[in-house]
């Protein structure tokens, strides 16, 4: 099956989402994590795509999407992409998937608006790590936002001589990638420059979150109003403080908890296969994950 690439405004952004087709079927639409791109899920896709009508935005900043102007990366403004897409294309009531930063995204989208989502699954989405954080006065946290933008300004996208350059520093970055999935989030993950140098298709300012987020109780509220059944994916190699950890599953109303062997924070990478038959489970409507 061949995607098909279309076009969304939000907030006046272009942002680009893939169309796997199967338009009459149940919709599910995968979120992917920071300096990622929507060509990450293709693997995954292959055992969906039969049953679902499978969407995939890039996230602005992301991918084939417009990179913000004049403002910072938000969560907020994450979740209003994603509700732009969702309702612009009609596609809901949805089956939503999300990672890393994608997860909390989608896990925070489902608790505003939860009449959206059929299930949600969640793998290794961020949890409340910023709760574990020592209190600090507002000011110096705005102060070191104010710095850490700055020096963002200086920083250029850096330039590879050759796509084999990127696919090298793509596999130094997850030592647990095949080459043939390493070469694949390569190709879809750069684009070439004018002097025929290859950059990362993502926006370094995505680097530095605006320091008025949600905060901790904010968070539990949210997770506390999803009604749809919930699958947290998490890996035993993974990072910390991710959702599934630090007690956040009681505040899910209907949460299985499935945790993933010998692999990392890209779990669906590192199994492919495993991650897939949980979710086959969990969507089919096993009471349990494993």
């Amino acid at each position: 099956m061949t995607p098909a690439s279309h076009i969304f405004f939000s907030e006046r952004l272009r942002l680009h989402y893939i169309d796997w087709g199967n338009s009459d079927a149940p919709t599910m639409v995968l979120v992917h994590g920071i300096q990622d791109h929507g060509r990450t899920w293709d693997d995954l896709v292959a055992y969906f795509a039969s049953d679902y009508h499978v969407v995939v935005p890039d996230l602005r900043g992301h991918g084939d999407s417009e990179w913000v102007r004049g403002s910072s990366y938000h969560y907020l403004d994450y979740v209003y992409d994603l509700h732009q897409l969702i309702s612009q294309a009609d596609l809901g009531p949805v089956t939503l998937v999300g990672h890393s930063m994608g997860g909390s995204i989608a896990a925070f989208y489902a608790g505003i608006y939860p009449e959206m989502i059929e299930r949600l699954v969640v793998i290794e989405g961020i949890g409340l790590w910023s709760d574990l954080q020592p209190p600090r006065p507002a000011a110096d946290k705005i102060r070191e936002w104010i710095d850490n933008t700055r020096a963002l300004s200086a920083r250029l996208p850096r330039r590879y001589p050759a796509l084999s350059d990127a696919y090298q520093r793509m596999q130094q970055a997850n030592p647990q990638l095949s080459d043939k999935q390493a070469l694949h989030l390569t190709v879809h993950g750069s684009n070439r420059n004018e002097d025929g140098t290859f950059s990362w298709k993502y926006d370094n300012y995505t680097h530095n979150f605006s320091s008025a987020g949600l905060s901790g109780d904010e968070a539990r509220e949210l997770w506390q109003n999803i009604t749809a059944p919930v699958l947290v994916i998490i890996a035993d190699d993974g990072l910390e403080h991710r959702i599934g950890h630090d007690g956040t599953l009681a505040y899910f109303a209907d949460a299985s908890l499935v945790e993933v062997a010998d692999a990392g924070h890209w779990t669906y990478h590192d199994d492919l296969p495993g991650v897939a038959g949980h979710m086959r489970r969990f969507l089919a409507g096993a009471t349990t994950a494993d």
